[in-house]
Order: structure tokens, then C-alpha cells, then sequence
């Protein structure tokens, strides 16, 4: 068996050595032209003259478009149609596109497109979530999920708190940047060559930019360098700029974002702002929480429907919640669009409830591991025991947290550190410290229930080598590899003989994005399904030519055990060949047993629950609001782990990524709606030297209760919410520095300056 192995990166070696092709790495056709947009400089406002002379007499500028000339649909949105490729008229944000370069090199068109003379009737911008809220300025009414009476059940409690969260967005900074490549073929065919977490959307996308059915447009898609959800819906404005050019020009073009322009184009993760009211008894077991999520989603809708959903959805994380209600607000304000990033909105919404229980414990005075404890789903005591449900009606079946937290707990000392935590706090009044432990539950599924499915193409040659395609793509997560792996199990071979090729629209139709998770659930699923289908045509050959039963037929370890004979796996599929038997299958997957009726919030949107806990201790300097991590202890549910290897980087890398976004990734716009960390040197990433001087990483070794491929479990994004230690760390060593009676309140990302206001606080001084 290939599975359960901690196996290479299939990629590794090209990364390493820079032989790995990205879009920008690809050897273009003679001729090739390169684009580039052209920005809106103000935030909002009617263009009421474009002066692009200077633009179209530009060293090496071919071609110059506005939205007239684009021949049929101008829009690149995911969902509402509300997001034109080039503006028409208004513009809604400062960096959004305006116009369009095509030149014959990529600094040529850059440089022109910065040439452009527009003028504006400047219209009122609005920027923050108060400004959307005064304005009515949104995205649909509220959205309202309820389970009991909420409201009652708070005011017959014996203690309440309430309070304010503010959650920054966040900047995906995936290595690559968004590029595309389009190439004409004849008969106006259109080849796509797109960094896309999403290659059907462009592929949908570019037909209706260009007038044609969706067979004529074929979008591949080898790797990517990074994508968090950045690229599941922010490239169609490349890919289709691309195949409008190319259409028009015959000649293949291609686009990329500089740093700069990307991060001041695409939309980032949606910031929050989340209002509690909790009551709760003297142990701190919840009788009631109220919150009210207030999102920005920027100029267009884009995925904010679904990403403030999930935020709902997990606004529970792993408590029972006896009486809940949520309100969700979806802001419609003058910055990019809002879009998916990874978590989707679970961290978010996640983020909510831990802060409810750090402040209940605050309030008690006790170990907020206690308060967690003591609201967690209860684990039936037998298999007929009445089972918990989500305040949106799902039942929690599969809940480990309970063992998993006391394992942790174990293995990390956390008591033992919460000891010495305390004692360092009383001996040191300079650096002060914090300890936190935070759990997840994270569902896995898609919420929209049809996107739930997938396919894979798998040939096996009379070689005995075995080709393979699925719908899923590979952003660096190892999903390759993984699904490789099952194809390798399923026919009993060396992982050597097994080759997965580009995502390709031509070889599996109507993908799915590789988002929510669900890569390797449902594209591994796919292809064990199509791998069946061929071995079990196989089986049926040789059982006949040896006159056996086929179930006999045992494919293992390179070789095929038929009756008394043994064949090598090559020489089997030889054999079959030569029977004209066919050795290339279809697969297809769909996840079963999961309804959701967003508009009600009732049903069983995922099909399992990944769980996972982290403790972050951290140091704080109070003289600065420096801070550090200084040790992260994770146990992490993946079931049976297809790779644990690549199980245990994703499981760091999401930790990390979860921590910056809480404590260094901070986005500022200015009162003109510019964004002023647009680049490295203003928006700060974690490094290295940033990560976890102790930094422990374990898997919680149990197979998924539920049918997934190998009973495995996804190990994407639930990972990215064992961060969200880091804040809570954060505000366990500022409430070191006052007296007990002021609860920190720390906002994310808890930057130096953040947290320094927060000690100052405490200490009661101005701030």
C-alpha cells in the first residue's frame, strides 16, 4: 500500500532546483503579446473623459481596450455578475482596472498603462464597516440563524458578559503571483494556461468573454505557487483580458501581476467586526450567546455570501450552545472585493466564540482550558444515547475532542506551563508571559451541495505504466502526491510507475475549485473509483484466461496473483490489452448524506467534522509590544492520514499563517481608500525567524468514522484555526500586566502597537 507512507513531495525536487514551470515559465509562441491594466486612482466615481493617446503611442503598445471593446460579456465575477473586467463607466475602488495594454513585452505595456489620463466625477467613498452601516450600504438584509430564545436565556443567566472583536482581513501572498496565458487555435478555440484554483470557472468565464460554448475554451493548469483561495476566483479578470486579446490580435498574450499590482487588484480575506453577549453560570457553561458579524465585503458580492455563511457555521466551533442567535451583516464599501481565503470564513467566526470563552474565564477567574472544557459537545455515553446537535441542526456524531484536548494537555505540560507562566509573571515586570489552549472543529464539505463532486481520467498503458487526471489542482499542498498514492494502492505498484499531468479542462469536465478542503476527499475518491473500474476489467480477463473466480485476483506489491500463475503488473496489463480489454475509466465521486437550506440555516452541510487543538505559549515585551511565540504544541485530527508527512507541513504552514494573521498581517487603507501596505516592505508576513522556537506537531491517529478515501480526513484549512492560540496567548500575558479587573480586549492582528496600547490600559495610563 502506497497510502499511510510520508512521502516526497512529488514536486520537491523541481522546487528546489528551480525546474519546476509555472505560467510565467512557459516558452511562449512566436509573436506573443503581454498585457496590463490600467488602475483607477480614486476609490469612487463616474470617468468623465479617458485620455489614452499617450497610452496607444507608447514604445511597443499594439492594442488598447476599454469595456466598448469588449466583444460580449464583461465580467469576471464568480457569482452575481456584478464585477466588470474593465470598468463601464464607474469605478469602485482605488486599483481597479479601467483599461487594458497589450503590447509586446510586459514592462512595455506597465509602462504605457501608466500613461492613461482619466478624469472623474468623484463620488463619496465609503470605507468602513460604520460608514456601510450608515450608508445602508450592503450586500442583501441580514441574515438571521436562531436556535431557541437566545435573548431569554442571556437574561435569566447568572452572569453576562458582552463585548467587540475586531478581526483585520488578510493578504494571501502566495509566492506566484496571478498570471494566465491565452493561445487562439483555429476556428476560435481558445487555450488557457491559468494559475487558477478553478479551472471550469475560467474555462466558463472566458466562453461567455468571448462569445463561445464552453468546449471551445480549454484552461490547464500544472501548479501553482500558492494559492489560500486567492486564486479561485481573483484570475478570471486575467485569464479572460488574456483570451479577449488574443482573439482580437490572433497572437497568444499573456498576463501577470507585479507584486504591487496584486495586492492592490485582488480582493483579501473579509474583515469582521463581531459583537457578543454571553450568559453563562458559575462553571461558565454557556446558557445563551448573541453575536452580530459585521463584514466588509468591498465593491462587489464575489464569494461573501458563503464565506460570511461559513462564519455562521462555525460560530459554535466546539461548544454546545443551548440557545444561539447570529446576525450577519454583508457591507458593500469602496475596496477590492472581499474573497476566499483559506478557512473561508470558519476562522473568523471561530475567532468569535474563543473570544467568549477567554472573557468568560476572565470574568470567573479561571483556566480558560476549564471554561472551554466544560462547554464542549458531550460524547453519548452509548450508541443510543441522544446526540448533540449544531445550532444549525447538524448532529455531532464523531466529537474526539475531549480525548484529544486531555492528550494534548498531557504531552505539552500544560499545566506545568500554566504554573510557570504565573511564576515568571510575578518574578518579571518587564517581559511577561502568556499560555493559551484553543480547539477546532471544522467542517468539511462545500455548502453549496452541488459543487460537492468530482471526476478523473485514468489510462494504464500495455506497459504496465499508469496516466492519470483529476479536477483537482496543485497549489504546493502535495494533492498530487496523495491522489498518486491511491492510484498506486489501488493497483498494488510502485509509486514510480504512476504519473499525474496538468489539470486540464479537455481530459476531466466540470471541476470543482480545489477549495473547502475537499481536494483530496473528492478527487481521490474519484480516482479510486475510475482505478477500480480498470483493475476489475483486468481481474475479469486474466480469472478467464486461468479459469478462476476474478475475486481471487490479487493485484500487490508490482505483482498480479491469478490462481497458481503470478504475473508482473505490466505483464497483466499486456495481457489485457491484448484481450481488447479496456484499460482507461471515468471516475466520478459525490459526496453523500449532506442537505443545507442556507435560508432557514438548518441541516447537515458537512459530511464530517476535522478537530484539532493547539497551545501557544508567548513572551511580550511591555516596554514595546514586541512580542514572540515561543513554543506551539499541536495534536491534529487527520484521521488515517493519506502522507503524514505532508499532513504534518500543511499543519504547520496553516498554524503560521493562522498566527500572522493575528498578530502581524495588518492591511491599511487610507481615507482615499488607498491601500498602503501593498508590498513586502509595509505588509508583514511571518518569516522563518518567526515561527515557534519549540514547535511540536503530532497527528491524532484514529480513521475517519465516515466513507472518505482511505478514511482519511482533510487537512487543508482546519490547521489555520489552531492560530488563533496566538491571540489568545497574546491577551492571557497582557491581562498579566493589570490587576485582574480589566479584560484586555485585543484585536487582531494584535500588532506591537496593538498589544502596547492593551498593556497601557492595564496599567491604567492614557493610550
Amino acid at each position: 500500500m502506497s497510502v499511510a507512507k510520508s512521502l516526497a513531495h512529488d514536486s520537491g525536487p523541481l522546487h528546489v532546483t528551480g525546474q519546476a514551470r509555472y505560467v510565467d515559465d512557459m516558452p511562449l509562441p512566436a509573436n506573443a503579446l503581454h498585457l496590463a491594466f490600467g488602475l483607477s486612482t480614486i476609490a469612487h466615481g463616474a470617468i468623465t473623459a479617458m485620455d489614452l493617446a499617450a497610452v496607444r503611442a507608447a514604445p511597443g503598445v499594439v492594442a488598447v481596450l476599454t469595456a466598448a471593446d469588449m466583444p460580449f460579456a464583461n465580467d469576471g465575477s464568480p457569482s452575481a455578475h456584478d464585477e466588470p473586467v474593465l470598468a463601464d463607466g464607474v469605478v469602485h475602488h482605488v486599483g481597479q482596472p479601467v483599461f487594458l495594454v497589450v503590447a509586446s513585452s510586459h514592462h512595455a505595456a506597465r509602462r504605457a498603462a501608466r500613461l492613461g489620463k482619466l478624469a472623474y466625477d468623484e463620488r463619496p467613498a465609503i470605507l468602513t464597516v460604520d460608514e456601510a452601516l450608515a450608508a445602508d450600504s450592503r450586500f442583501g438584509p441580514p441574515v438571521i440563524w436562531a436556535r431557541g430564545d437566545a435573548g431569554a436565556a442571556i437574561a435569566g443567566a447568572e452572569r453576562v458578559v458582552e463585548g467587540r472583536l475586531e478581526l483585520g482581513g488578510q493578504e494571501h501572498f502566495y509566492l506566484e503571483g496571478h498570471a494566465a496565458l491565452a493561445i487562439p487555435g483555429e476556428a476560435g478555440d481558445m487555450h488557457v494556461i491559468s494559475s487558477t484554483q478553478h479551472p471550469t470557472e475560467i474555462q466558463h468565464k472566458v466562453a461567455e468573454a468571448i462569445g463561445l460554448p464552453m468546449h471551445a475554451v480549454r484552461v490547464e493548469c500544472r501548479r501553482m505557487g500558492g494559492g489560500f483561495g486567492g486564486k479561485e476566483s481573483q484570475g478570471n479578470h486575467l485569464a479572460i483580458a488574456c483570451a479577449v486579446a488574443a482573439r482580437a490580435t490572433g497572437r497568444a498574450c499573456k498576463m501577470r501581476y507585479d507584486r504591487d499590482d496584486d495586492m492592490v487588484i485582488t480582493g483579501k480575506r473579509h474583515d469582521f467586526r463581531i459583537d457578543y453577549r454571553a450568559g453563562f453560570d458559575g462553571e461558565g457553561r454557556l446558557a445563551g450567546l448573541e453575536f452580530r458579524h459585521y463584514t466588509r465585503a468591498g465593491w462587489a458580492l464575489d464569494l461573501t455570501h458563503p464565506v460570511a455563511d461559513r462564519a455562521m457555521l462555525h460560530a459554535d466551533n466546539a461548544y454546545f450552545i443551548p440557545a444561539m442567535r447570529i446576525e450577519s451583516h454583508r457591507l458593500r464599501t469602496n475596496t477590492q472585493s472581499a474573497t476566499a481565503f483559506r478557512g473561508f470564513g470558519g476562522p473568523q467566526g471561530m475567532a468569535g466564540v474563543e473570544r467568549v470563552m477567554d472573557h468568560i474565564a476572565f470574568v470567573l477567574g479561571r483556566d480558560p482550558l476549564e471554561v472551554r472544557r466544560a462547554n464542549f459537545y458531550a460524547v453519548p455515553a452509548t450508541p443510543g444515547d441522544p446526540v448533540q446537535t449544531t445550532h444549525y441542526g447538524q448532529e455531532v456524531r464523531d466529537f474526539v475532542l475531549h480525548d484529544l484536548v486531555a492528550q494534548l494537555e498531557a504531552s505539552a505540560a500544560y499545566q506545568d506551563r500554566r504554573a510557570g507562566v504565573a511564576a515568571w509573571n510575578a518574578a518579571n515586570p518587564v517581559v511577561k508571559k502568556g499560555l493559551a489552549l484553543t480547539p477546532v472543529k471544522f467542517g468539511i464539505s462545500f455548502t453549496l451541495t452541488h459543487l460537492n463532486q468530482a471526476g478523473a481520467l485514468v489510462h494504464v498503458y500495455q506497459d504496465g505504466s499508469i496516466h492519470l487526471n483529476h479536477g483537482g489542482t496543485e497549489m504546493g499542498q502535495g494533492l498530487f502526491q496523495k491522489v498518486a498514492q491511491v492510484a498506486a494502492s489501488e493497483f498494488g505498484v510502485d509509486m514510480a510507475v504512476v504519473r499525474i499531468t496538468a489539470t486540464d479542462t479537455a481530459k476531466v469536465p466540470n471541476t470543482s475549485a480545489t477549495a473547502a478542503s475537499s481536494g483530496s476527499d473528492l478527487n481521490g475518491m474519484a480516482v479510486q473509483a475510475a482505478c477500480a473500474e480498470i483493475r476489475g476489467r483486468m481481474a475479469a480477463h486474466l480469472a478467464q484466461l486461468h479459469q478462476v473466480a476474478p475475486e481471487t485476483v490479487v493485484f500487490a506489491d508490482g505483482r498480479v496473483q491469478v490462481g497458481a500463475g503470478d504475473l508482473s503488473f505490466a505483464e497483466a496489463a499486456s495481457l489485457a490489452y491484448q484481450g481488447r480489454v479496456s484499460l482507461s475509466a471515468a471516475g466520478f465521486y459525490k459526496t453523500p448524506d449532506i442537505t443545507w437550506d442556507r435560508t432557514t440555516g438548518r441541516g447537515r452541510p458537512f459530511f464530517y467534522f476535522a478537530y484539532g487543538a493547539a497551545v501557544t505559549e508567548v513572551a511580550v515585551d511591555t516596554l514595546t509590544g514586541e512580542n514572540r511565540i515561543l513554543r506551539a504544541y499541536i495534536l491534529h485530527d487527520a484521521g488515517a492520514s493519506l502522507n503524514p508527512a505532508l499532513d504534518i507541513g500543511q499543519i504547520e504552514g496553516g498554524y503560521v499563517q493562522g498566527a500572522g494573521w493575528l498578530t502581524t498581517e495588518e492591511l491599511v487603507w487610507d481615507d482615499k481608500g488607498r491601500l498602503r501596505t501593498h508590498a513586502p516592505s509595509t505588509y508583514k508576513i511571518p518569516a522563518f525567524s518567526d515561527r515557534p522556537g519549540v514547535f511540536n506537531v503530532a497527528l491524532w491517529d484514529a480513521p475517519n468514522p465516515e466513507a472518505t478515501i482511505y478514511r482519511s480526513k482533510a487537512v487543508g484549512e482546519p490547521p489555520f484555526m489552531l492560530g488563533i492560540s496566538a491571540l489568545m496567548a497574546l491577551s492571557d500575558a497582557v491581562a498579566a500586566c493589570g490587576d485582574g479587573t480589566l479584560y484586555p480586549d485585543l484585536a487582531g492582528p494584535a500588532t506591537a502597537e496593538r498589544v502596547l496600547r492593551a498593556i497601557r490600559r492595564q496599567q491604567g495610563r492614557d493610550v
